[in-house]
C-alpha cells in the first residue's frame, strides 16, 4: 500500500470518533438555544413595535384632524384645544406639537425647533430621525394651508416601547432610511457577542423597529464543543507527525544526505532505504541510482556543446559588429558622393542611428562573458564621439559634455537609450549647429531607476523646436519613451528632455 493511502486510513480512523461527537454536541446545543431565543425575540419585537406604532398613529391622526379644522378656519380654538389634550400627557416627557400656516405663523401648540420636509403627494405622513434625540413627524392639510409637526423625544419612544416581559436584556433602534435612534442597548455588550435581531416595520412614514438580544449564552455543552476541535488538531498533528517522520522524513533524510554527497562520476549508494517501510522513496532511490550512471556521459556531452555553442555566439556576435561596420561605411560612402546637402544630411542621419546601434552591439559584446549589463557611461561616450565625427557641416562647434554615473543596463534599454539620446542630439543640432549639449545620467527616486538628463539651450522652446518635434523627431522619441516605459518630460524653459529609466546596478 502506498503512503498516502496509509496516511489516509490511520487519520481518519483515530479522527472520525472525535468529529462525529464535536459534530453532534454543536448542533444540539446552538439548536436548542438558538431557537428558545428566536421565539423570545419574536415575541418582544412585535410588541414594543405594535405599541410604538399605536402611539405614533394615534397623535398623527389627532394631529390630522387638528390640521383640517385650522385650515379651514384658523381660529377654530376647540380643535387646537382637543390637539393639546392629546399632547398633555406625553407634555410631561417632552413631547410637544406645533401648526403653522402657510406663512409659518404659529396656529396651536408650541414652536418645535427640529425641522422636517413637507409630505408630498401620496405619502400623507413624513417622519425624520434626530440622532440621539428623537424623532420628527409632520402633517399637511388640504392644499398646504396649515402644517403640523410633531417631536417625540428619545426618551419617550424608548418608554412607550418598552416590553412587558423584559427579563432578558436587549437593545433596540428606530430606522428611517439611513439614520437611525438608539432607544435601548445592552449593558456590557461585546464585539465577540452572539446576537439574535428582528426588523418590524411599523407601517407608518417608512419607520421600522429594530431589537437585538444576546443569544445563549456560553455552557458546558458548548465549551465542550469548542474544545473538541483542539483536541482534534492536537491527535491530528501527533499522529500524523508520527505517521509521516516514520514513513517519509527519515528516508528523505537518508537519501538526501546520499545525493548531497554525490559527485559526477560516481554512483549514489542509498545505503540501507531498502528496508524502510515507504516503497516510494525505496523506487525514488533506485531512480537516482539510475540517474547517476548516466549523468558523466551528459555531462561530457554538455561540455563539448557549451563550447561549440559559445564558440558560434561569439562567431555571430562577430559578424553582426562586421555588418553594422559595413553598413556604416556603404552610407558614409554614398554620402560622400551625395549630389545635395539635404542628402548629405539624410545620409548622416542614417549613419548616426546605425552607429548607435553598432556601439550597443560592440558593447554587448564585450559584456557577454560576465552577463553584468552594459556599462551607460562607455556606451553614451562612444556614441557621443561617433555623433560629433558624423556632424552636418557647419556644426564644427558643436560640444557635447558626458555627466553620467556608471550604471549598468540590459541590452533592451541601452537601444532604446541610445536612439533617444541620437535623436535629441540631432534636434539640437538642426535647431542651433553649435549647440552646446549636457548628457548626464544620475540617481532617480526609485532605487531600480536612474533619470536621462540632455539639456542644450537650442531645446528652449521656439517656434522651429516645436516644428521639428511635431514633424520628424517627436513621434520618434515619444516611441522610444514607450519603450522604455516611463514618460518623456520636457522642459521648455530649461530646454532639457529627461526621463527614467530601469537600471540593473552600477559598475
Amino acid at each position: 500500500m502506498q503512503t498516502g493511502a496509509k496516511l489516509f486510513l490511520i487519520l481518519s480512523a483515530a479522527l472520525l470518533p472525535l468529529a462525529l461527537i464535536a459534530i453532534f454536541a454543536t448542533l444540539q446545543t446552538t439548536r436548542i438555544a438558538d431557537a428558545e431565543m428566536r421565539a423570545r425575540l419574536r415575541v418582544s419585537a412585535d410588541e414594543s413595535a405594535r405599541s410604538i406604532a399605536i402611539e405614533l398613529v394615534g397623535d398623527m391622526t389627532a394631529l390630522r384632524v387638528a390640521v383640517n379644522a385650522l385650515g379651514a378656519d384658523p381660529a377654530d380654538a376647540p380643535s387646537c384645544a382637543r390637539a393639546q389634550g392629546v399632547f398633555a400627557q406625553q407634555s410631561v416627557a417632552g413631547t410637544r406639537f406645533v401648526i403653522t400656516d402657510r406663512v409659518g405663523h404659529v396656529l396651536c401648540g408650541e414652536p418645535v425647533a427640529a425641522s422636517v420636509a413637507l409630505p408630498t403627494m401620496g405619502t400623507p405622513i413624513v417622519a425624520e430621525i434626530l440622532p440621539g434625540q428623537g424623532l420628527v413627524m409632520a402633517v399637511a392639510g388640504p392644499g398646504r394651508r396649515t402644517v403640523a409637526r410633531a417631536f417625540f423625544p428619545k426618551a419617550f419612544l424608548a418608554r412607550i416601547g418598552l416590553p412587558t416581559a423584559h427579563a432578558t436584556p436587549y437593545g433596540s433602534e428606530l430606522i428611517h432610511g439611513s439614520r437611525s435612534l438608539i432607544l435601548g442597548s445592552i449593558p456590557d455588550a461585546q464585539p465577540l457577542d452572539r446576537m439574535e435581531t428582528m426588523r418590524i416595520d411599523l407601517g407608518v412614514a417608512g419607520l421600522a423597529l429594530r431589537t437585538s438580544v444576546r443569544s445563549a449564552p456560553i455552557t458546558s455543552p458548548l465549551v465542550i464543543a469548542l474544545l473538541l476541535p483542539l483536541l482534534m488538531w492536537a491527535a491530528a498533528a501527533s499522529i500524523a507527525w508520527f505517521v509521516v517522520d516514520r514513513l517519509l522524513i527519515r528516508p528523505l533524510r537518508a537519501l538526501r544526505t546520499s545525493v548531497a554527497a554525490f559527485t559526477p562520476g560516481e554512483v549514489i549508494d542509498p545505503g540501507t532505504l531498502h528496508q524502510m517501510p515507504a516503497q516510494e522513496i525505496r523506487e525514488l532511490g533506485d531512480t537516482f541510482r539510475a540517474i547517476s550512471r548516466t549523468v558523466a556521459l551528459h555531462e561530457a556531452g554538455l561540455a563539448e556543446g557549451l563550447v561549440r555553442q559559445t564558440k558560434l555566439t561569439r562567431e555571430v556576435h562577430h559578424r553582426v559588429k562586421n555588418n553594422l561596420q559595413v553598413i556604416s561605411s556603404l552610407i558614409n560612402f554614398h554620402a560622400r558622393g551625395a549630389r545635395s546637402a539635404d542628402a548629405t544630411a539624410a545620409y548622416s542621419s542614417i549613419q548616426r542611428r546605425v552607429d548607435a546601434l553598432a556601439v550597443v552591439h560592440r558593447n554587448h559584446f564585450a559584456e557577454m562573458e560576465e552577463n553584468r549589463g552594459l556599462n551607460l557611461r562607455a556606451v553614451i561616450g562612444e556614441l557621443a564621439a561617433n555623433i560629433r565625427a558624423t556632424a552636418p557641416e557647419g556644426s564644427t562647434a558643436i560640444g557635447i559634455a558626458i555627466d553620467i554615473d556608471p550604471y549598468l543596463v540590459n541590452q533592451d534599454v541601452a537601444v532604446a537609450v541610445a536612439f533617444l539620446v541620437t535623436e535629441t542630439i540631432e534636434l539640437a543640432i538642426n535647431c542651433d549647429p553649435s549647440a552646446q549639449i549636457r548628457v548626464a545620467v544620475k540617481p532617480a527616486e526609485d532605487p531600480g531607476k536612474a533619470l536621462l538628463r540632455v539639456v542644450s539651450r537650442s531645446l528652449v522652446d521656439s517656434d522651429l523646436l516645436r516644428d521639428l518635434a511635431g514633424t520628424r523627431y517627436g513621434r520618434v522619441m515619444e516611441g522610444l519613451s514607450r519603450q522604455l516605459r516611463a514618460p518623456l518630460h520636457h522642459d521648455p524653459l530649461v530646454g532639457a528632455y529627461e526621463i527614467a529609466i530601469s537600471v540593473t546596478g552600477r559598475d
